[in-house]
């Protein structure tokens, strides 16, 4: 009965079909039988569904995405089209049937997969194609030059694929071409010089490529040229000149090359310009005072990571559309304006670090709402209601975190000015007498001396120590403990590593593994990565897959040896898949792994939309920042509770975290991989000494091997996902240190409005979104907790993400609440009570506005008086009573005490 009912609707919808295409649109059917021969070929070759093109039915009046006119064919459309099943087995690009549509006018293709290179009959069979579009096709192979025959091409797209090779210089033959788009490939050689023809030219992105040269001074003479972007790619010498003769010029972006010189004051010609991108090259010099005053509808100037010097010019700041400044990491220097014609005008950023900008603030930046001027040597007092506002490092009275008194003093005296000593009294007043100086030097030298030979007594006894406890673990590896690294050099495997080969993929050869990279050719490298170079290529299968080369001379000889006894061991859909290896060559190994369309997080975090013409920045929304975290708590949770014994990552940073073509997690970077410390005895003696195996803080690249290492490490990346500051999960010790103690006091769990302030601010968070990123924010502040012991373990940690509003109103309802709903072994329970041992050493502010040192003390709604009890007062005991009553350990509290025994 339901199958008659539904082929009664289908009937009925047909028939509708059909009166309403006879009786409004009239569209004449396809009256070629050689075309409809074409189309089935084309239907069949590409594996479409009968969804989109159905059978028995007339092409041009119900194939989806294919046009006609008299009753040929002029335009298909097959973007964004799912294969059928069979076909997303083998897919290629194998589109023959386009050949015997001679009039053809329009052919899209983009995010549709074809695996392949353009076939050579494309620019001879194809006379009357105006637009080919095959954005992200994952086409591969070389442009061929015979597209330069297709004299009716008006658009070109190309962008995001596996294109190699040169741009071919017969494509400035094509003289009606309006858009090019060839970013983000694997292009190489330099700009052709036969571009210049292009006169009707308007947009041009050949971007994150790997060219080369000087950009062509004759594309000034591309006068209707909209949109330029040649940005990522490797282009030297200086900016022509000539580009200000680009009087249509609206975007142009040459940013991450290497050009040198100043910018050309020639470049005020194009009067329509929006978008000026020149950052990380090697510019320098002064900025031109009238380069600005005629770009009034200038809106976006980004000059960072350049070798500029001299003060800014005054008509930069009164540009009347400003609304996003970066100028960071440059010489600037000079006092900022007191005033400006548009000092009202609101914008966006704001940034000015890492220069050497001087003076009291001014109320300029006001007109910004996102600001940043740290590392510079500002003076005097902040202004009134400054939001959103970094200062760090610079000589203001009453904030946290600035220069030294001489450091500022000797910069203002350079200058022949005189510094306000923060606003002390006596800053003028007589120096130090040298005598007093040298008298304090000596005592501090002296000082130095006995404490430095007391240190080195306590070094050498604990180097002895340290020395019997090594001896004893390698002993212990000796009788088969576990599978670690080997030591370099070192030419069998590890004790009690036995790898299962069925279980790693399959056996390539040399040869294959060449073709596929092009004999490893600069242009398909991806990085060098520390045990190896990273490859991306193309089988013979068309499967795109990255390739590590890993010499054995100059990394740990046995590294690929451990990866693949991982492999082995292991099975889980968090990890990167490793399709096979070559382990032939004596010097090289080779191991391939699938390709993850997405990278890894610290390209995807922020990228460039690939239907955004004007090149934009995109960052990922936050329902993707949270399943990315959840994805790599997932792989962690794998490794260390359900490997038997458990397993630490070592390498837990964002490059780390592969990303596929649905930002679905695959953990990589497994060459340091190995299983948890097991004598206990030796694990106490380490956390005690805080020797180098002990998990502190700060041990990133060290030879530590215990879970609480890898939870620290992923609190780092959490806080990269809630502020969006690219790098904290790689940066130095001392660098995530001085983050943190800016960024901790914002992260509380009585004051959720306090983390706002460190939210990134291109996120778009809402109010149900806002309380889902504080509770992320706490999680990751429980994982950062300095002793190692009291981080909870990875698998709290992934039942907290799950449930993230579970973290802050189970806590915000009440401490007799939570004591009444919680049990002793529950996953919040552990991880407020890491959240309180954290909390312990930490001022948070307020709503007032105050700080209150410790957690313990802190008031909330459900309490009365200070956190530590509820009859007694503070003290000691307070303090200790305060995680284990209200927030009781778990009972298997070896869980926390011990993350290196962890089942």
């Amino acid at each position: 009965m339901v199958d008659r009912r539904r082929s009664l609707v289908s009937l009925g919808f047909f028939f509708f079909s059909l009166l309403f295409q006879f009786t409004f649109e009239q569209i004449t059917p396809l009256n070629s039988s050689i075309e409809l021969a074409a189309l089935f070929d084309l239907r069949s070759s590409l594996g479409l569904r009968s969804r989109e093109w159905p059978r028995k039915v007339d092409p041009c009046s119900f194939w989806k995405g294919v046009t006609c006119e008299n009753g040929r064919v002029i335009g298909i459309n097959i973007s964004g089209f799912r294969r059928t099943r069979l076909g997303r087995v083998n897919p290629q690009f194998s589109v023959q049937g386009l050949a015997n549509l001679t009039l053809l006018q329009s052919f899209n293709a983009s995010n549709f997969l074809l695996p392949g290179s353009i076939p050579d009959w494309f620019g001879l069979q194809l006379s009357s194609l105006k637009v080919l579009d095959l954005r992200s096709c994952s086409v591969n192979g070389a442009i061929p030059s015979s597209i330069g025959n297709l004299t009716n091409l008006t658009s070109l797209y190309l962008s995001d694929n596996h294109l190699t090779g040169i741009i071919p210089d017969s494509l400035g033959q094509l003289l009606s071409l309006s858009v090019v788009n060839f970013s983000r490939n694997s292009l190489s050689g330099t700009i052709p010089t036969s571009f210049v023809s292009l006169g009707n030219l308007s947009s041009l992105d050949i971007s994150n490529n790997f060219l080369s040269g000087s950009i062509p001074p004759g594309i000034g003479a591309l006068t209707r040229l909209q949109y330029l972007n040649l940005s990522g790619n490797s282009l030297m010498a200086s900016i022509p000149s000539q580009l200000g003769n680009l009087s249509s010029l609206v975007d142009l972006d040459l940013s991450s090359n290497s050009l040198t010189g100043g910018v050309p004051p020639e470049l005020r010609g194009p009067r329509s310009l929006q978008r000026m991108i020149l950052s990380n090259n090697m510019l320098d010099g002064l900025l031109s005072g009238n380069l600005f005053p005629t770009l009034s509808q200038l809106q976006v100037v980004v000059l960072r990571h350049n070798n500029f010097t001299g003060d800014l010019p005054d008509a930069l700041w009164s540009l009347p559309r400003l609304s996003y400044l970066d100028l960071s990491d440059n010489n600037f220097t000079g006092m900022l304006p007191n005033s400006s014609s548009n000092q009202n005008a609101t914008a966006a950023m704001l940034n000015i670090s890492n220069n050497m900008f001087y003076g009291n603030l001014s109320p300029i930046i006001r007109r910004f709402s996102v600001i940043d001027l740290s590392s510079n040597y500002f003076e005097g007092k902040i202004l009134d209601s400054m939001l959103n506002i970094s200062l760090n490092t610079n000589c203001l009275q009453n904030v946290s975190n600035q220069r030294t008194a001489g450091e500022c003093a000797s910069f203002y005296a350079e200058r022949g000015l005189t510094f306000d000593n923060f606003g002390r009294p006596n800053s003028t007043g007589p120096p130090v007498p040298e005598s007093s100086r040298k008298s304090n030097r000596d005592k501090i030298i002296l000082a130095a001396v006995l404490g430095g030979f007391g240190l080195l007594v306590i070094l050498l006894l604990l180097l002895v120590l340290f020395l019997l406890c090594a001896h004893k673990r390698r002993n212990s590896s000796q009788r088969g403990n576990g599978v670690g690294p080997a030591p370099a050099g070192s030419s069998p495997p590890p004790p009690g590593m036995s790898i299962n080969f069925i279980n790693v993929g399959d056996s390539f050869t040399i040869q294959q593994l060449l073709q596929a990279t092009g004999d490893f050719s600069d242009a398909n490298l991806i990085k060098h990565g520390h045990s190896g170079d990273l490859f991306n290529g193309v089988l013979e299968s068309s499967v795109p897959v990255v390739i590590k080369r890993i010499d054995v001379r100059t990394t740990k000889k046995d590294s690929y040896l451990v990866e693949l006894d991982l492999f082995s061991k292991i099975s889980h859909t968090r990890f990167v898949p490793l399709l096979g290896h070559c382990l032939d060559n004596e010097n090289e190994k080779f191991l391939v792994y699938k390709h993850m369309p997405n990278g890894d997080l610290a390209n995807s975090l922020y990228y460039k939309k690939s239907t955004s013409e004007d090149g934009t920045l995109q960052s990922l929304d936050w329902i993707t920042r949270l399943k990315i975290a959840i994805g790599a708590a997932e792989a962690l949770t794998y490794l260390h509770h359900e490997c038997n014994p458990p397993f630490v990552h070592r390498d837990i940073q964002a490059s780390s975290i592969l990303l596929d073509d649905k930002y679905e997690v695959r953990l990589g970077s497994l060459s340091e991989v190995c299983t948890q410390e097991g004598d206990s005895h030796q694990s106490k003696i380490t956390r005690l000494l805080r020797l180098p195996q002990s998990s502190d803080p700060g041990t990133s690249g060290s030879s530590t091997s215990n879970c609480a290492h890898d939870v620290y490490c992923f609190g780092k990346i959490l806080l990269e996902l809630v502020t969006g500051k690219i790098g904290i999960s790689a940066s130095s010790d001392a660098e995530f240190k001085e983050w943190l103690d800016q960024m901790l006091p914002f992260i509380s769990i009585y004051e959720k409005e306090l983390v706002a302030k460190i939210v990134d601010p291109s996120l778009v968070v809402d109010e149900d979104f806002l309380e889902e990123v504080w509770a992320i924010a706490i999680v990751a502040r429980s994982c950062l907790n300095p002793k190692p012991s009291r981080r909870p373990p990875m698998r709290y940690i992934l039942k907290a993400l799950e449930n993230p509003f579970k973290v802050v109103r189970e806590e915000s309802a009440g401490s007799s609440r939570l004591r009444a709903t919680s049990s002793r072994g529950s996953w919040n329970a552990v991880l407020f009570g890491s959240w309180r041992q954290s909390s312990d050493v930490t001022a948070i502010p307020t709503a007032s506005g105050s700080k209150v040192e410790g957690g313990s003390s802190l008031k909330h709604s459900g309490t009365t008086g200070s956190q530590g009890s509820g009859n007694n007062g503070g003290g000691s005991s307070s303090r200790r009573r305060h995680s284990n009553e209200i927030f009781p350990e778990p009972s298997n509290i070896q869980d926390i005490e011990r993350p290196e025994q962890q089942e």
